[in-house]
């Protein structure tokens, strides 16, 4: 068995090139592993744990793009980096003159073919996108700012134009939204209806939409604000620029409003705002005390918002028996090891778990969870947000990239200790095209060992098209719930009823 690197100095490509490229390399004959990222302290952590790193790499920097290949021998080593050049240069080579055309390098060349555009989407570095999105607010559109890594000074002044301004600002780091039934960035296709949202978490916008288009409504609009808009220092500019946005919103009927727990002088002022709406409104802030009235899930937000759209009364969800493991535990598997894509799920699962369970540990620790010491280790009861700054940055999205939870997979399947593993699968546009084909195969093996259990966040007219997903993943050996909560539950009576 061969490891061999190259560092190539300045080189810099998106992750989803790298992604792709990565894919294709080691795929190739006679190439066991292969790794394309950039030289950032997370992709090197990761390269470590994978028996990828190479000592020279060491010295590599954030711009520096990292090689490393695990072959069976040398002559396929050389054929897969000769492969690997060509894909790079024909990554960066000139679009066609139609495409040139197609794509403006600059706002005012988008403006001109697009005179009558109203919102700006911003992808760019962070340290950029803040002078994008202000060029654009100046201009009259509204912004949505998919880019992360904003200073948060940035932030609030591009908010507090936006509010002068009468314009929305969705962002900084909005992975998601659905504005005039168009679906922006890591969004579903739902039905159409007469449910607004405004939330402050990707995932959870997307959770709640696509249970409100499976049970047969749909959604008015989508507002993502970014997951910053609600702490102390943003205020709840823009979530409560979205409340009043859909207050005046003759298609909406009810609003929903999905968040982590705002801080609480913000969570006065977002208070003081739904006190001025006469639409119904359902609010689910996660993990904030709320009273037994208020939902406490994802799952019972959503139904409660569906029950009044159609004039009835909102039902709680109670616990209830999901079912039960395939097979019996084996002697000392006992814990439930979460892989989570989406932050959201990984938050509401601690909230959920961590009332009957003890030892629960995060990377993102909250409610009873305490923090990891190495994220790339499980302790005892673990869930991991693996859409965290240390595991993305120089890397794809997890919705995207699944190669890296595919080898967390294995890693905890092999683990004696291990009685769960927790999977959320995301589809919708921006997420991974085939991620049953992705899954199929780990889940296959971890269920010989473990019981794998996966939650599915999407509808039919994705374009992964949720029930063949579903019908993949079960036949892969997974036990699949129809919510992220669910989910949970199931999770928790499983290793609950193993100590028994």
């Amino acid at each position: 068995m061969t490891v061999i690197g190259q560092i190539r100095k300045g080189a810099y490509f998106d992750s989803v090139t790298l992604m792709r490229v990565g894919k294709e390399i080691a795929g190739r004959p006679g190439i066991v592993d292969a790794a394309v990222v950039m030289g950032t302290r997370a992709n090197k952590a990761i390269l470590e744990g994978s028996g990828l790193m190479i000592p020279s790499f060491e010295n590599a920097g954030d711009t520096d793009l990292l090689v490393a290949l695990k072959a069976k021998d040398r002559k396929a080593a050389d054929a897969a980096l000769a492969a690997l050049s060509a894909q790079l240069s024909k990554a960066i080579s000139p679009t066609d003159a139609a495409a040139e055309k197609a794509s403006p390098h600059s706002l005012d060349g988008a403006l001109k073919i697009m005179p009558d555009a109203q919102m700006a989407l911003i992808s760019v570095a962070g340290r950029y996108a803040g002078l994008e999105a202000m060029k654009a607010l100046n201009k009259g559109l509204h912004v949505m700012l998919f880019s992360d890594n904003v200073p948060l000074e940035t932030e609030i002044e591009l908010k507090q134009l936006a509010r002068k301004k009468g314009l929305l600002v969705m962002g900084p780091d909005c992975g998601t939204a659905i504005v005039n039934g168009t679906p922006l960035a890591f969004a579903n296709v739902v039905r159409r209806g007469p449910i607004g949202i405004v939330a402050a978490a990707g995932t959870g916008l997307q959770e709640v939409s696509t249970i409100i288009s499976n049970e047969g409504s749909g959604i008015s609009q989508a507002i993502g604000v970014g997951g910053r808009d609600v702490k102390k220092e943003v205020g709840g500019l823009m979530f409560i620029e979205g409340i009043k946005a859909l207050a005046a919103d003759q298609d909406t009927r009810v609003i929903l409003l999905v968040s982590k727990p705002p801080h609480p002088d913000v969570l006065k002022k977002i208070r003081a705002a739904m006190t001025r709406v006469k639409k119904p409104i359902v609010s689910l802030f996660l993990g904030a005390g709320q009273a037994g009235k208020d939902p406490q899930t994802l799952e019972e937000a959503a139904l409660m918002a569906v029950e009044l759209a159609r004039g009835g009364k909102p039902k709680a969800v109670t616990d209830c028996d999901e079912g039960t493991a395939p097979q019996p535990l084996r002697k000392g598997q006992k814990y439930i090891r979460g892989l989570f894509s989406g932050g959201t799920f990984c938050y509401e699962a601690q909230i959920l778990l961590g009332n009957t369970l003890r030892d629960l540990y995060s990377n993102a620790p909250t409610a009873n969870a305490r923090p990891l010491k190495n994220s790339l280790k499980s302790q005892k009861h673990t869930l991991i947000d693996l859409g965290e700054d240390e595991f993305t940055v120089g890397r794809p999205h997890p919705m995207i990239d699944f190669t890296f939870r595919n080898r967390r997979i294995q890693q905890e399947a092999a683990d004696p200790e291990t009685a769960v593993i927790l999977l959320d699968v995301v589809l919708g546009y921006g997420a991974h095209p085939d991620p049953a084909g992705e899954l199929r195969e780990v889940i296959r093996k971890a269920s010989r060992q473990v019981c794998v259990i996966c939650s599915v966040t999407g509808t039919d007219a994705d374009p992964q098209n949720r029930t063949h997903v579903v019908e993949a993943l079960e036949a892969a050996g997974a036990l699949v719930l129809p919510t992220n909560a669910a989910a949970c539950r199931l999770a928790g009576q499983i290793v609950r009823q193993g100590r028994k």
